[in-house]
């Protein structure tokens, strides 16, 4: 839909789609304020999402985005209902998407993942999770000028005709440039699910630790009340 972004002079174009609107003014603020160049356009709800980037024929309000980086839960339309309509196009120059959540559980990161996202970032965002933003839409594989007019086409014929088009095909650059992003993106979850069961294995340490520490002060107590009443014994 757009260049493609990611070079060191090029500012991304990055749409925030979230419900909360403290959550979208923290990230806004985190990315105008990086030293990487960000535009930011926020929206609160996958609805706009999709009249901004032009996916459900609203004519007028299409703009060029680099980047989609949207909430998982949210009302009506989920982040990942978000996804599926995105990465539903076919376009031989995917838009990325990155999701977030304030919830960091595998089977949710790797739905996401299977389903096209290119990253899972856990929330709230922090400055080390800019360069992975960045990273993502460096990794957009670069459309050719005869792809991007096939797939500006199709879209028209969509609109004037109601009956989806077959998409164009993908040449060997862009096949080989979402291959290669597969393998990164199941890393991404197996490294997620290896942290979510580091935790596990925490707090049941913990867990048994505060039920011995328990035991022994139970302990405690009915040996000093037998002592004391031993002494009292004695003294009578």
């Amino acid at each position: 839909m757009g260049a493609a972004a990611g070079g060191e002079g090029e500012a991304v174009r990055v749409l925030v789609v979230d419900d909360s609107p403290v959550d979208r003014r923290v990230v806004e603020l985190l990315l105008r304020n990086h030293a990487a160049a960000f535009h930011v356009t926020t929206v609160d709800s996958g609805k706009k999402a999709m009249e901004l980037l032009g996916l459900n024929n609203a004519p007028g309000k299409r703009r060029s985005i680099d980047m989609v980086l949207t909430d998982y839960c949210m009302p009506e339309m989920t982040g990942y209902d978000l996804l599926q309509a995105i990465k539903a196009l076919g376009s031989a120059n995917p838009i990325p998407v990155v999701v977030m959540s304030s919830e960091n559980e595998p089977q949710r990161i790797s739905r996401c993942l299977t389903a096209g996202a290119e990253d899972y970032i856990v929330k709230p965002l922090r400055k080390k999770d800019v360069q992975r933003l960045r990273n993502c839409s460096a990794a957009r594989p670069a459309a050719t000028k005869d792809a991007v007019a096939a797939d500006d086409r199709r879209r028209s014929s969509v609109k004037k005709n109601d009956a989806p088009a077959p998409p164009p095909r993908l040449d060997t650059a862009a096949k080989k440039a979402i291959s290669e992003q597969r393998p990164r993106r199941l890393a991404g979850a197996g490294l997620a699910m290896a942290s979510t069961v580091d935790l596990s294995h925490y707090l049941q340490f913990l867990f048994k630790f505060i039920l011995l520490a328990y035991a022994v002060l139970c302990l405690t107590e009915l040996l000093h009340r037998w002592s004391n009443g031993c002494f009292l014994s004695q003294l009578r």
